[in-house]
């Protein structure tokens, strides 16, 4: 079975949120679907207002499949968090023209955190300090399923050398 990205050839731009009870956070993948990077956060106000908001996003930028963070327990299991995720997320696909991907998010608002303390940023003190984690870990979302998908498209290379 191939996935999404193979079946694509070599140009797949992936759009990524890591959904949140207040924002969501936004990244997008280059055109080949090889790096992840934060684009943007919005704050929730209704799913159809959520819905229009992203349906635009993958007009304006021409984005092949939508992957949505699943915040799954340490353990693997599905809390309610998740099962909520899981309604939104086929919700939305209902509404989008492009297919929805569920993509385990553990730990990735750590590694997000970890990444704006590397480039000088703080957690605390900002008012916009937790938007951009919320679009920095929906990047990491973003990369961890786009490498995990690298060799479907270009077997035998690593993604470390690329060309």
């Amino acid at each position: 079975m191939q996935t999404p990205l193979a079946s694509r050839g070599a140009n797949f731009r992936a759009l990524a949120l890591d959904l949140g009870e207040k924002r969501i956070g936004v990244a997008i993948s280059d055109a080949l679907g090889m790096v992840a990077r934060p684009l943007e956060i919005f704050l929730r106000t209704s799913r159809k207002a959520d819905f229009a908001h992203i349906g635009a996003l993958v007009v304006a930028h021409q984005v092949d499949a939508v992957i949505v963070g699943l915040p799954l327990n340490m353990d693997g299991s599905e809390g309610r968090q998740a099962a909520w995720v899981r309604d939104y997320s086929a919700a939305l696909a209902e509404t989008l023209t492009v297919p929805v991907h569920l993509w385990d998010e553990r730990l990735t608002s750590e590694e997000a955190a970890d990444i704006l303390r590397a480039r000088g940023a703080s957690r605390r003190g900002k008012s916009t300090a937790k938007g951009t984690l919320d679009a920095v870990a929906a990047a990491v979302i973003l990369q961890s399923y786009l490498d995990s998908h690298y060799q479907d498209m270009h077997p035998g290379q690593s993604p470390d050398c690329a060309d």
